[in-house]
């Protein structure tokens, strides 16, 4: 199973977001609770795209997302300033302050990050093992 769409790159789309993640996942069987923190996780994405490769500017990204044999691929494309390192934006757990959780809440869901800078944007790829007959 596939699906893909485009965002519009406003933070108010968000939540539209989360519920076409949300239903994805609940079509191929993905249990509520893991369900709940891929959501998450794929909302910080997102939010980081906004945020740092458009620096709150209103541009499209697409997310696809796709079932593959025991693996949930869910792949992010943007067309905005490229992030670097994500690596240097994760910060100390022990600091407390809003903000700055995304990329460690990415890194600890999926099995697979990677970021790969394209000749315009970003490509982050996030992949998971899922249990199942996918």
């Amino acid at each position: 199973m596939n699906r893909k769409w485009i965002l519009s790159g406003k933070t108010e789309d968000l939540a539209s977001a989360r519920k076409q993640v949300r239903g994805f996942l609940f079509a191929v069987g993905m249990e509520d609770a893991l369900s709940a923190t891929i959501v998450l996780a794929i909302d910080e994405a997102c939010t980081n795209i906004i945020r740092h490769a458009y620096q709150g500017e209103a541009k499209p990204f697409r997310i696809e997302m796709r079932l593959l044999r025991k693996r949930l691929r869910i792949i992010l494309r943007d067309y905005g300033t490229p992030c670097g390192n994500p690596k240097t934006y994760i910060r100390d757990l022990n600091e407390v302050r809003p903000g700055g959780m995304g990329v460690h809440i990415i890194q600890q869901v999926f099995d697979r990050v990677d970021y790969s800078p394209q000749p315009r944007g970003t490509r982050l790829t996030l992949e998971m093992g899922i249990c199942g007959p996918a």
